[in-house]
């Protein structure tokens, strides 16, 4: 980098995404769940620019809403003429003499690592280039003899022979406020497309004697840019391949990196497995040694060291301790914290609920707004009824308490340490420690029951 300059960003977020039939800006099309412009921003902050000047047009109220933040400042291209005059909005604002790096708001996967490799080129303009199979709608770069960047011209404006180039403009661009103000006030719409474009700048540095260089990206991928749904899902699978590669990198085995969707930050544990079709989103954090079946759903939530997600199971806002053993085809509702080695088993619904070490709900049960203890067994078929119409309601169960199969706890109700309730009892009187609830309709036996008649009648005497 040219020796004290300051960096300045522009990000141009103006495009209209008529491809996409969309009302929403473009820029705000997710990748791993978040906006394309998010993953932008991430990167650019990460060269601690002076500030970072974000171009909008269709939709600029949404765009400026969700990123309203000190360090960005928003132009608005009222007219979409190009990418020469969506910089040219951004004369007015920047440095007597910073270091201006241009990003696309569409073409998010450009790394860090890429952007300084940019600000420190020493050169009056650097272009980004990749060398790609298909440059099918990219501008072609053309170079002299020695290989020195001479020019870049739009698809439309090439011929035949420029056509067959398979190195391509990123359209990502580094240079100086002086320069690039020069350069603009020069330019025309004398081209196909009528627009002023970024690119006619190249033409004359190379005719003002200037240093100009085409910088080849190391991985192409970081060129992707997006028009359609097609290519936004390209980008996502690149983006989750990068994902992937990080985890297994750190000691994380995935049994097919092809389908993982992380949708937000996932933290793992060297020697934890996870198992096809998971989707995590927000903020996970996995210990060691943790094993995810397949088709899991897990967003917000900390799994501690030797757990076990059984497949098919839902997952949201929760604190799941070690050694607990989760599923198949649980579900664990925000507020759902686990202390060590609990089971929840198939068909089990938590939520809101404090459960203690050692405790088991096996099958086909709800526990909601609940604080129980630990060694507690919660037979198949038991419900804590914690809502009333209006109010929700606590379930306190203590310590090695055994609870029947079919059973109903109608909160508030407090059952103590060591009480049993017996199999399809509704509860609705707190419990003493160690005593024996039963609170079921007495059997009653018919003798001779003949059963329903062919009259439709019934055989009871």
């Amino acid at each position: 980098m040219r020796s004290n300059q300051k960096i300045e960003i522009c990000i141009l977020a103006a495009g209209l995404g008529k491809r996409m039939k969309s009302d929403q800006p473009k820029v705000l099309q997710p990748i791993a769940g978040e906006p394309m412009l998010e993953h932008l921003l991430r990167s650019a902050r990460a060269l601690a620019p002076l500030r970072i000047h974000v171009v909008t047009g269709k939709g600029a109220s949404q765009v400026e809403a969700l990123f309203a933040a000190a360090d960005i400042n928003f132009v608005h291209q009222a007219e979409q003429k190009g990418t020469g005059h969506a910089v040219m909005q951004v004369l007015p604002h920047l440095g007597e003499a910073s270091r201006l790096l241009i990003l696309l708001g569409d073409a998010p996967l450009i790394t860090p690592r890429t952007m300084q490799r940019m600000v420190d080129a020493d050169c009056d303009l650097g272009v980004l280039t990749a060398e790609v199979a298909d440059p099918h709608n990219y501008g072609r770069v053309i170079r002299g003899s020695g290989g020195e960047l001479l020019q870049i011209v739009e698809e439309r404006d090439a011929d035949e022979q420029q056509q067959r180039i398979g190195e391509i403009n990123t359209g990502v661009m580094v240079t100086d406020s002086q320069s690039v103000k020069q350069w603009l006030d020069r330019i025309d719409t004398n081209n196909a497309q009528q627009e002023y474009l970024l690119t006619d700048i190249v033409d004359l540095a190379v005719k003002d004697g200037k240093q100009v260089q085409a910088i080849k990206a190391i991985d192409a991928t970081e060129a992707l840019g997006v028009n359609d749904f097609e290519q936004l899902a390209t980008l996502e699978r690149e983006h989750q391949r990068r994902l992937a590669r990080e985890l297994m990198r750190s000691g994380i085995h995935l049994i097919d990196p092809a389908r993982i969707d992380i949708r937000g930050k996932l933290t793992a544990g060297a020697g934890s497995r996870i198992d096809v079709n998971c989707v995590f989103e927000g903020e996970c954090t996995i210990g060691k040694n943790v094993m995810i079946g397949p088709n899991c759903w897990i967003k917000d939530t900390l799994i501690d060291d030797n757990a076990v997600i059984n497949p098919n199971s839902v997952i949201e806002g929760a604190v799941i301790g070690s050694d607990c053993s989760i599923g198949p085809f649980a579900r664990l509702r925000p507020g759902a914290r686990l202390e060590r080695d609990v089971h929840i088993g198939n068909f089990v619904e938590v939520k809101q609920s404090r459960i203690g070490e050692g405790t088991k709900a096996s099958h086909l049960t709800y526990i909601g707004d609940a604080t129980i203890g630990a060694g507690v067994n919660i037979g198949a078929g038991t419900i804590t009824c914690n809502y009333d119409g209006i109010d929700k309601h606590e379930t306190h169960i203590g310590d090695k308490v055994f609870v029947g199969s079919n059973t109903a706890l109608v909160a508030p109700i407090t059952i103590s340490d060591g009480a049993w309730i017996a199999a399809g009892s509704t509860i609705t009187r707190d419990v003493a420690p160690g005593n024996l609830a039963i609170a079921r309709g007495r059997q009653r036996d018919i003798e001779d029951w003949a059963g329903p008649q062919a009259d439709g009648k019934s055989g009871e005497s």
